[in-house]
């Protein structure tokens, strides 16, 4: 939180000038491209400064709500005006969102280095519809050493979520892991 705090008001031209940072758009467009989400409820998960709620709301009349651990990071989606309700939550640990709460979660740039791990998809399929879709990227350098395909494979055979897709996608100067997982 005391990284995202001093990093927030340069956190975009850090990332999308200095690094390319694409990551939002490629999930916005995911996400518009396999869903009907005009009028639907999405969540924005470790939303940060809100740079894929707007891109959301360029492709969809989704009513997005949006979370992230920094509250100076939330204060600055505030400011870009694509978000119903923002709110403080660690994705590290439960939600305090209702179980199907949500048509469709995002979650870009928080399945990391040092930040959300693999369990962290649990409670985005928890507080997502049935037949709702999550589409999220995970970092490159995390997707095997972290046994993210593993994870998602053990939820796929649990019957909490079909894991649709797991390709590699343009990040920054990275590349990640878009995944698309439907509740079940």
């Amino acid at each position: 939180m005391e990284a995202y705090k001093e990093w927030a008001d340069h956190y975009e031209e850090d990332t999308v000038d200095g690094m390319g940072y694409v990551a939002p758009a490629v999930v916005a467009e995911k996400l518009a491209s396999l869903a009907k989400l005009d009028g639907k409820s999405v969540l924005d998960a470790g939303c940060g400064t809100g740079l894929a709620g707007v891109e959301l709301a360029e492709r969809a009349s989704a009513l997005i709500d949006g979370m992230d651990i920094s509250p100076d990071m939330l204060d600055l989606a505030r400011k870009k005006g694509a978000y119903e309700d923002l709110r403080t939550a660690d994705m590290t640990g439960p939600l305090d969102y209702k179980t199907n709460q949500y048509d469709a979660v995002m979650c870009v740039g928080t399945f990391t280095h040092a930040h959300v791990g693999p369990k962290g998809f649990d409670e985005l399929v928890r507080i997502t519809r049935p037949g709702g879709l999550i589409v999220a990227t995970v970092h490159e350098d995390v997707w095997d050493a972290d046994d993210y395909l593993a994870h998602l494979k053990g939820l796929d055979a649990s019957g909490a979520a079909r894991l649709k897709e797991y390709d590699v996608a343009p990040y920054h100067l990275h590349k990640c892991r878009l995944v698309v997982l439907e509740a079940v």
